[in-house]
C-alpha cells in the first residue's frame, strides 16, 4: 500500500470515527459530540431509569384509579394522595425524556427540549407542594383530632390542591420566563439540551421548592413525633391504674409508635432523595456524567417510593390492586364496594 493510500484511509476512518461521535453526522460544524461512555454503564443506566420510570408509572396510576374510582376512598387525605399521585405519575412518565438523552443527544427539538424542563420543573413543585399540604394535614388529624372533621373538609382540600397546581405553574413561569420566551436560546451546537436560569432565580427555586418546604415538613412531623410519643407514655401509664384496658391500652401505644416510626420514615426517605440533587444545586459546583445520573436519579426515585409510603401501608390499597388487577372494578357498581 502507498503512503498516499495509506494516508486516505486513515483520513476516512478517522472521519467515520468522528462521524459516529457526532449527535447529526450531516451537520459536522454544528453538532454536539455524544458522550462516549463504556457499553456496561450505559445499559446498566438504561435498565435502572427504565425500570424506574415503569415502576413510578404503574404504582402512581394504581392510586390514581383507586382513590378516583371507589366513592368510599373520597375523603381528604386521599385527595391528598391523589394529587400527589398524579404528579408523581408525570415524573414517571417525562423519565423517558432522561431515558433517551443518556448518549447526551437530543433529537426532538427546541420547544419540546423547553416543554420538558418546564414540566419537570412544574411537576417537581406539585409534588413538594403536595407532601407539604399532607403533613399540615396529618399534623392537624394527630395534634388536634376534635376539630380535624370541621377543618378539614374536602372542599376545602380540593380547594388547596387546585391552588398548589396553580402556583407552581404561576412561580416556575416566572422563574422560566427566559427560557419560555426563547427556546434554545442557551443551547451551543445541534443536539443539546441546556435550560439555564439565572442565580437570583435559582436561589427562589432553591427556596421553595426545598428549603421551605423541608423546613415545614420537618417541624410539623416533629410536632407529630412529639405528640405520638407522648400520647403513647400516657396510655401506658394508665394501664398500671385501670388493668381492665390494658390490652386496648397496648394496641393503642403500639398504633401510636407505628405511626411515628412511620412519619419518621417518610421525613429520612424525602430527604434522602432530595438532598443530593439541591445540594449540588446549592453549592453549584461541577460534577461528571456519572454523578449527575445518580443524583437524578435518587431524586425521581422518590416519586417511585411515594406510593409506597403513603399507600402500600393502608389495607384498602391492597384490596384495590386485587380489585383493579382482576378487573372487578369494571362490573357494574364496583366503585361503592366496601374499601375499608
Amino acid at each position: 500500500m502507498t503512503s498516499t493510500a495509506a494516508s486516505c484511509l486513515l483520513f476516512l476512518t478517522m472521519k467515520s470515527l468522528e462521524e459516529a461521535e457526532l449527535c447529526f453526522p450531516e451537520l459536522l460544524n454544528s453538532s454536539c459530540r455524544k458522550d462516549m461512555r463504556p457499553h456496561s454503564v450505559s445499559m446498566l443506566t438504561y435498565i435502572l431509569l427504565t425500570s424506574i420510570s415503569l415502576l413510578t408509572v404503574t404504582l402512581n396510576l394504581l392510586v390514581i384509579i383507586s382513590i378516583s374510582h371507589f366513592k368510599q376512598l373520597h375523603t381528604p387525605t386521599n385527595l391528598l394522595l391523589l394529587s400527589l399521585a398524579v404528579s408523581d405519575f408525570f415524573v414517571g412518565f417525562i423519565m423517558c425524556f432522561q431515558i433517551v438523552v443518556i448518549e447526551g443527544c437530543w433529537s426532538f427539538g427546541d420547544l419540546m427540549c423547553t416543554l420538558y424542563h418546564y414540566l419537570g420543573f412544574i411537576i417537581t413543585a406539585t409534588s413538594v407542594g403536595t407532601m407539604v399540604l399532607i403533613s399540615v394535614d396529618r399534623y392537624v388529624a394527630i395534634c388536634d383530632p376534635l376539630h380535624y372533621p370541621n377543618k378539614v373538609t374536602q372542599k376545602r382540600v380540593k380547594i388547596c390542591v387546585c391552588l398548589c397546581w396553580i402556583c407552581s405553574v404561576f412561580l416556575d413561569s416566572l422563574l422560566l420566563k427566559d427560557n419560555l420566551e426563547q427556546p434554545g436560546r442557551y443551547n451551543s451546537c445541534f443536539g443539546e439540551c441546556v435550560f439555564v436560569i439565572n442565580y437570583i432565580a435559582g436561589l427562589a427555586d432553591l427556596f421553595f421548592t426545598f428549603i421551605g418546604p423541608v423546613t415545614v415538613i420537618i417541624v410539623l412531623y416533629m410536632r407529630v413525633f412529639v405528640v405520638a410519643v407522648s400520647h403513647a407514655r400516657a396510655m401506658r401509664s394508665h394501664t398500671a391504674a385501670f388493668s381492665l384496658k390494658c390490652s386496648v391500652s397496648v394496641t393503642a401505644n403500639k398504633s401510636e409508635l407505628k405511626a411515628a416510626r412511620t412519619l419518621g420514615v417518610v421525613v429520612v426517605v424525602f430527604l434522602v432523595c432530595l438532598c443530593p440533587y439541591y445540594c449540588v444545586s446549592l453549592t453549584g459546583t461541577l460534577i461528571d456524567a456519572s454523578t449527575a445520573t445518580f443524583v437524578i436519579c435518587l431524586f425521581n426515585f422518590n416519586s417511585c417510593l411515594n406510593p409506597v409510603i403513603y399507600a402500600f401501608f393502608y389495607p384498602w390499597f391492597r384490596k384495590s390492586i386485587r380489585l383493579i388487577v382482576t378487573l372487578k372494578i369494571l362490573q357494574p357498581g364496583s366503585c361503592e364496594t366496601n374499601m375499608l
